[in-house]
């Protein structure tokens, strides 16, 4: 069992959750719900893992604020 991490926005035109595995290209879905888009994200990504030539290209290390004033 392997575990990702998914950046999940909401987009404001179609109202769909859209979400991205970092580093993982073609890791990539969107949803009308939250559980929508993990199932698709999951079903993505076990298709690319399939695929023997898998690569990650970067490893999430996490998210920051930034404050500009």
């Amino acid at each position: 069992m392997k575990t990702f991490t998914a950046i999940i926005e909401r987009d404001s035109d179609t109202n769909l959750y859209v979400g991205y595995v970092p580093g993982f290209p073609g890791a990539h879905s969107q949803g009308e719900t939250l559980d929508e888009l993990q199932e698709n994200l999951r079903e993505v990504i076990e298709m690319l893992l399939e695929d023997e030539d898998a690569t990650f290209e970067t490893e999430f290390v996490g998210t920051q604020q930034i404050v500009v004033q």
